[in-house]
């Protein structure tokens, strides 16, 4: 028996929290948190229903705005957003593109986790059911050119697992999280980027940005 009472207790407490919806657990993950870091792993399904490779990497979020997306396999690439500007580089390409941080970037589902008052500000969220183990949130952005057509976001009783994207063509971008992290210690420099010498840069670069000159 005393085995059988925190394993009721836990299942009652389950239960209460699907019962309560997925906005609920987007809440309570959101709560309090200032930064975050996580493992993920994407893969594409195209609209005829062709799945692309798989590639996995490492993510962090800092309130308000700033960001790092980091693929490691199957290719390498770095996505930088320090607040002012996005940086992109693919070291397979020695290019790096640099545009300014406009307000697209918060339309993405993942800024909301580290400033939930985004939610109904860039988006109509609605209940979308449990399934997979997940209850799901679905995310309709209030843009008037969105990036997508709906994202859906699945949360178990402690976190975000998977989060699910369909653009306007039809493909459907799935996210895998893992290891989160709540409010690390971030690294010197992990939201800021200069390239790497002998690197082409393109894109719209203020004066005072961090680069070394496109090459002829």
């Amino acid at each position: 028996m005393r085995l059988l009472v925190p394993f009721l207790v836990l299942f009652i407490a389950g239960n209460a929290c699907a019962a309560a919806g997925a906005r609920a657990h987007m809440e309570a993950f959101s709560k309090s948190l200032q930064s975050v870091t996580a493992d993920f792993s994407q893969s594409v399904t195209d609209a005829n229903g062709h799945r692309g490779d798989e590639s996995r990497g490492t993510l962090a979020l800092e309130a308000p705005r700033q960001f790092r997306w980091e693929t490691t396999t199957p290719y390498q690439q770095t996505i930088v957003a320090d607040g002012a500007r996005v940086w992109v580089y693919e070291p397979d390409l020695a290019q790096v593109s640099v545009r300014n941080q406009s307000s697209a970037e918060t339309h993405s589902p993942l800024t909301v986790l580290t400033d939930l008052s985004q939610l109904d500000r860039q988006f109509t969220p609605t209940e979308a059911g449990e399934h997979d183990g997940l209850v799901w949130l679905k995310l309709t952005s209030k843009a008037k050119e969105p990036e997508f057509e709906y994202a859906e976001l699945g949360f178990d009783a402690q976190t975000l697992q998977r989060m699910l994207f369909k653009d306007q063509l039809g493909n459907t971008t799935e996210i895998r999280f893992a290891d989160w992290k709540r409010n690390p210690k971030m690294a010197a420099g992990t939201f800021k980027f200069t390239p790497p010498k002998g690197v082409d840069v393109v894109g719209d670069i203020k004066p005072d940005a961090e680069v070394f000159p496109v090459k002829d």
